[in-house]
């Protein structure tokens, strides 16, 4: 159902340099460049993650209430993916474990503030 996601930086170039090395935790890569931005996803015909400048020209700023999840194939891939987000200098925002008997996930802001959860799906 989902297409894209996009959340938007003030620092494009920090911003890709960080979401390269997470995603690289996961076997994703760029599939897309244009000018205020990147995009990163399995392939062209699947969903696309993106991090762009506003296209107003204005300053990016955090909703209050949005969040992306990531969704990983594992619970090491959760938590490695959790590791590297902290390696890379984000905020935790919620240590990785189950949250029910199902979901296992961790949350973190990225270093814009945005909040990100990578999770799977997998019984206790």
């Amino acid at each position: 159902m989902i297409g894209y996601t996009t959340l938007g930086t003030n620092n494009l170039p920090r911003a890709i340099a960080f979401y390269d090395a997470l995603f690289a935790e996961i076997g994703v890569q760029q599939i897309t460049t244009f000018s205020r931005g990147v995009g990163w996803g399995p392939g062209a015909d699947q969903p696309m993650f993106a991090v762009m400048t506003p296209f107003d020209g204005q300053s990016a700023s955090v909703g209050n209430g949005v969040m992306i999840s990531l969704h990983c194939s594992s619970h090491a891939q959760v938590l490695a993916l959790y590791a590297k987000a902290m390696a890379l200098g984000s905020v935790d925002e919620g240590a990785p474990g189950f949250r029910g008997d199902e979901y296992f996930g961790a949350y973190f802001r990225d270093l814009d503030g945005n909040k990100l959860a990578a999770f799977c799906y997998t019984p206790a």
